[in-house]
């Protein structure tokens, strides 16, 4: 994954704000935060894809420490073993699109548009981050997380097309992917957040 930009030539023209993105990622766990990650449609897709990579190992090994087992084993499991050699280190992230009970009682009750600041609003903590996915920057219950994000002081970061949006005009960095139409932006957002992901993993488990 470290061969993003020969891989993905076009993709040089954000290589800047990729690598921002990466060190406000790598900063957030450094600091003992969590990711929260929103979209819409394929963007929803893309929120649960990015916590799949960074909930478990991706392309290095995470080996558990061996004070994991000995907590097991302090419990008396006689799977101690078992249990510890198939747990891996764990970056933690929360896609707040898979949240269904709440999002639906949210859209039903109160203002679908407001349904992920609702949950920006429940999780955020300090020292967390914030990735919004939208083609266009504007959808508006993205926008809205980006807002309450913005309001409780967590970092923000944006994927979106190549237009100036109003994510872009919200977040501390904004991924513009050189495309405009939506399918062929999600194909560029998919290896920018593997290469997220795979970068911030390296850092920290090497």
């Amino acid at each position: 994954m470290m061969n993003l930009y020969e891989r993905y030539p076009e993709l040089e023209v954000c290589r800047a704000d990729i690598e921002k993105a990466a060190d406000m990622i790598y900063e957030t766990y450094q600091k003992k935060g969590k990711v929260l990650a929103c979209g819409n449609g394929g963007s929803c897709a893309d929120s649960d894809h990015i916590v799949g990579e960074l909930m478990k190992g991706f392309l290095s090994e995470r080996k558990m420490e061996k004070e994991l087992l000995e907590k097991f084993q302090k419990q008396g499991f006689e799977d101690a073993e078992y249990m510890a050699s198939h747990m891996q280190g764990a970056l933690p992230a929360i896609s707040l699109t898979a949240q269904t009970g709440i999002l639906t009682a949210f859209c039903n009750d109160v203002a679908p548009d407001m349904m992920y600041a609702q949950m920006v609003y429940g999780y955020a903590a300090p020292n967390d981050l914030l990735i919004g996915l939208s083609t266009s920057g504007n959808s508006k219950n993205v926008v809205f997380a980006a807002k309450t994000a913005k309001a409780l002081g967590i970092a923000t970061i944006a994927m979106t097309g190549a237009k100036e949006s109003k994510l872009s005009a919200i977040c501390d960095v904004t991924i513009r992917v050189p495309e405009t139409e939506t399918y062929k932006i999600q194909e560029l957002h998919l290896p920018v957040y593997h290469y997220l992901c795979a970068e911030v993993e390296r850092r920290i488990f090497g």
